[in-house]
């Protein structure tokens, strides 16, 4: 194959890979804007993890030591599927508290410590050197083999030469589609979807070729599990301690390392995306390893004696003259590198950018964010620096190791190096009582074993120390020996530099934190990070009221932009009911603009600048922090206090209400007293008077009749009320017995109304029977009972020339409704809550009469027939809501008729 042809194709795919970068971000703002974003492509995404280790040093992984390289996918497969609530916390933190790296959510939850920040970012970058340089060596090696087998093999300066167009043509590729954005918070489309499309063509060349390897070469299944019992790889011995410390590894980098933070957390759009990546990303790793022991096999059966076993998945098919599948495996291959550094240097040089260069940058400029200048065109051509200078320190890496060592070794050293930050980022997220002071000399310290055990020896022998360092430790302390640190010797090396790291990493942290106070905006932080899913992301921490809207403005403009700023400060005030103004400078306003501009500067740099305004240009960066920390204290001690004071409060109006109920129940019940004793008394005077008037005088047969009807009324009022005492009794102790019929609304309705009196009344009464259609199945004459009462107290009280009530029958929420309403003048609001206590009466006595149990009784008969009664104070008139039992049929609506 020619190795133009080759270039050729290289050129193509990139080509290719950009147009499809260019039209993911022209849909991301369309109705594709969903599917993008969706969880189908977040979970291709996540295979920036399946790198040029994966697909290229997998198979040289088992060539050299058998089985161990499945422990590079069961990490990453036992966070997806048993850890996976981690990363939604991840998610959920970042959403709140607008995280745009590792390094940002780090300094965010430490008191938004720029320092803090500084120093994960210095780390981050140097553990990711090493991967970068491995990315540059698997892209130079593919290449290598194409041009020796069109022309002749390459020199080490070929290779050189090469890496250095490959790191060339990935940083113009990551400038174009990293930086188009200040806002790190906002989603790179194009890059996500690019990434996607890599992650297929990556998957599909390895199964292309391992399909080719079993059924092309071996002969099938079973030939390939015979070749793999006689092979070396069979007797190769596991070590438990390297399998357990590599399997904790791959697992811990999957979350720290920048790039797999940038795609898990900042670029997922929705952690609900997490439910199908938790296993659809582990049916993609086990596809991805599914054929590598079969290549490694036929590659050494095959192969000549010294073939680099990296290389087995290109140079496999193409010493069998299959240029087509091999040129499939180089783009694969070339997809594996590429898709790995576009995002970790844009993850990188986001926060370089973040922590690094544009604090600086502040602190140089004697007025901080007042000075004149843009910051968005500052924060831009960071990135762009960054992503340069991140990719040229992977490049020298590469020139200094002369790529000697193989893929995978290279790519545990550099994880080793990016689970550093993993007791700072589980801390963070789980212990409130986590410190920066901790947190800082945790990493120091972690970071700087690592450096010496694991990092410069990797470089290899007299590249940065001499052998003799090496061997006997520096002035001949033997106990700092990089490979027998404290003496500890006999152990692997990644296996002794990974214990040591990260054991005094997590004890210096937890004594560090123990032995430190956190100020009170790291605890105020601990507990938005800790409690996250309990905590609203709009807790306003502090703000003051010297702030200047317009200066704020200005500032957000220099980092966001001018559209985007004023965009952002109309929304507040429109929000405000301040439309065509400035928004108020409220807690919540700072906040927010706080937020807004840390998805473009990150948190720590956000805090500082938001700060120097709010407070005055005057008042340091340290004094912005102590004020911060104050008022952040204020409001944790607060809040307990608060919430205290508010079920206080609730209880003391609860007791208000029921003391006021009782009083007036109290009241009512002397009124009643009072009432029930006149009205006995009333009656039985008139009776008693009449009979000893009958008795003595000489009547006439008309005064005869006269007064004993008179003797009759009363002895049936007097019944009646004596009726209405029994029945709510009954009724209150549940002695009542119900006689169940079935019948029809409207027949009910009518005997109701004939038996008030309510037409002959002078009530007009608007009614729609063919709404009144229902069938009842309950106590009819209770039901009538009711609607007598309902009726009556209509006559009664409203006094209208012209009174009228509306009987209307609807549905309401399933269940079949009937409301009264009149058109007098309602029931007082101070009433409203007592008209259905049996003491209660209303405020016109003399005209009402009775005793005050009418809606008493109405109340207790038809709890016990499964209804309600209520008042419903938003009519104009006296209005109450019967509610029907629920066994009542369903009828349609229908105009509202008028019956005279």
């Amino acid at each position: 194959m020619s190795f133009n042809l080759l270039i050729f194709v290289s050129l193509t795919y990139v080509a290719f890979l950009f147009g499809v970068a260019f039209w993911a971000e022209k849909k991301a703002q369309t109705t594709l804007a969903e599917w993008l974003s969706g969880p189908v492509i977040y979970t291709l995404s996540l295979s920036i993890y399946c790198t040029a280790w994966t697909f290229y040093g997998a198979v040289g992984y088992a060539a050299r030591s058998g089985l161990e390289y499945v422990t590079i996918y069961l990490g990453p497969t036992l966070v997806m599927v048993g850890w996976w609530w981690i990363l939604r916390r991840l998610v959920r933190i970042a959403r709140a508290q607008r995280i745009t790296s590792i390094a940002d959510l780090i300094s965010s939850r430490f008191g938004k410590s720029g320092w803090l920040g500084m120093i994960v970012t210095v780390m981050a970058v140097t553990a990711a050197t090493p991967y970068i340089a491995l990315q540059l060596k698997s892209v130079t090696q593919s290449f290598s083999v194409f041009a020796t087998t069109s022309g002749g093999p390459w020199e080490q300066a070929d290779l050189n030469t090469s890496a250095l167009w490959v790191a060339v043509g990935l940083a113009i590729f990551t400038v174009l589609f990293g930086t188009r954005s200040v806002d790190a918070n906002e989603r790179h489309s194009g890059i996500v979807i690019a990434i996607a499309v890599e992650a297929v063509v990556k998957l599909v060349a390895l199964v292309a070729v391992g399909v080719f390897v079993i059924w092309g070469l071996a002969g099938g299944p079973s030939a390939v599990l015979a070749q793999i019992d006689a092979s070396k790889i069979a007797h190769f011995e596991p070590q438990g301690g390297r399998w357990v410390a590599i399997i904790f590894l791959s697992a811990a980098a999957f979350i720290c390392l920048p790039r797999m933070f940038q795609v898990l957390v900042v670029e997922n759009p929705d952690e609900r995306n997490l439910h199908m990546a938790s296993w659809a990303f582990p049916v993609y790793l086990m596809l991805m390893s599914l054929f590598v022991l079969p290549i490694a096999v036929v590659g050494l059966q095959l192969m000549p004696e010294g073939s680099n076993p990296d290389l087995f998945v290109l140079t496999l098919p193409m010493s069998q003259g299959e240029n087509g599948l091999a040129m499939l495996a180089f783009l694969g291959g070339f997809s594996s590198a590429t898709s790995m550094v576009i995002v970790s240097t844009i993850a990188l040089a986001t926060m370089v950018s973040n922590h690094i260069i544009v604090p600086l940058w502040l602190k140089v400029r004697p007025q901080g964010a007042l000075v004149s200048g843009d910051i968005r065109y500052v924060n831009v051509l960071a990135r762009r620096l960054s992503i340069a200078g991140i990719l040229a320190l992977g490049y020298l890496y590469f020139r200094i190791s002369a790529g000697g060592a193989a893929l995978a070794a290279i790519g545990l050293v550099s994880f080793s190096g990016a689970v550093q930050v993993l007791p700072a980022l589980l801390g963070a997220i789980f212990w409130r009582g986590a410190t920066r002071v901790g947190a800082g000399l945790g990493l120091v310290t972690g970071f700087a074993v690592w450096i010496w055990t694991l990092y410069i020896p990797s470089f290899g022998a007299d590249a940065l120390l001499s052998q003799d360092v090496l061997t006997n430790g520096p002035f001949g302390l033997w106990w700092l020996r990089p490979n027998a640190l404290f003496g500890l010797e006999g152990m692997d090396q990644l296996v002794h530099g990974l214990l040591w790291s990260l054991l005094l990493n997590a004890l210096v942290f937890f004594v560090g934190s123990v032995f430190s106070f956190p100020l009170p905006l790291e605890r105020f932080q601990g507990v938005q990070f800790v409690n996250v899913f309990e905590m609203s992301p709009d807790t306003t921490t502090w703000t003051n009221s010297e702030a200047r809207a317009d200066d704020l403005l200005i500032m957000a403009q220099r980092i966001l932009g001018g559209t985007e700023a004023q965009a952002l400060f109309q929304k507040a005030a429109a929000e405000q009911g301040k439309e065509g103004y400035l928004p108020d400078v409220t807690p919540d306003f700072v906040l927010r603009l706080e937020r807004e501009l840390a998805g473009s500067v990150g948190a720590a740099t956000a805090h500082a600048m938001v700060g120097q305004l709010t407070q005055g240009a005057a008042i340091s960066v340290e004094d912005l922090i102590a004020v911060a920390d104050e008022a952040a204290q204020i409001l944790e001690y607060s809040n307990e206090l608060e919430a205290k004071s508010a079920e206080q409060d609730r209880t003391a109006r609860a007791l208000r209400e029921a003391n006021t109920k009782l009083t007036a129940i109290s009241i009512q019940k002397d009124a009643f007293l009072s009432q029930i004793s006149h009205e006995l008394r009333t009656p039985m005077t008139s009776i008693r008077s009449f009979s000893e008037i009958l008795r003595e005088a000489d009547l006439s047969p008309k005064e005869h009749v006269k007064y004993a009807g008179i003797i009759h009324d009363e002895a049936l009022r007097l019944t009646r009320l004596l009726d209405d005492l029994l029945d709510l009794s009954v009724l209150e102790n549940g002695q009542v017995t119900l006689h169940v019929h079935t019948g029809q609304l409207d027949d009910l309705l009518d005997r109701a109304i004939d038996a008030a009196g309510g037409q002959n009344g002078g009530l007009r009464i608007l009614r729609n029977r063919d709404r009144e259609d229902i069938a009842l199945t309950t106590d009819l004459d209770r039901l009538v009972q009711v609607f007598v009462n309902v009726i009556a107290n209509a006559q009664k009280y409203c006094t209208l020339d012209d009174p009228t009530l509306r009987i209307n029958v609807r549905q309401l929420n399933g269940r079949n409704v009937i409301d009264f309403v009149d058109n007098g003048s309602g029931i007082s609001v101070e009433n409203q809550s007592m008209i259905f206590e049996k003491f209660a009466r209303f405020e016109d006595e003399g005209q009402a009469g009775g005793a005050g149990l009418g809606l008493a009784i109405c109340r207790e008969i038809l709890g016990r027939l499964g209804g309600e009664i209520s008042y419903d104070p938003l009519q104009n008139g006296a209005a109450f809501r019967v509610t029907l039992p629920e066994n009542s049929a369903v009828v349609k609506d229908a105009p509202l008729l008028a019956i005279q």
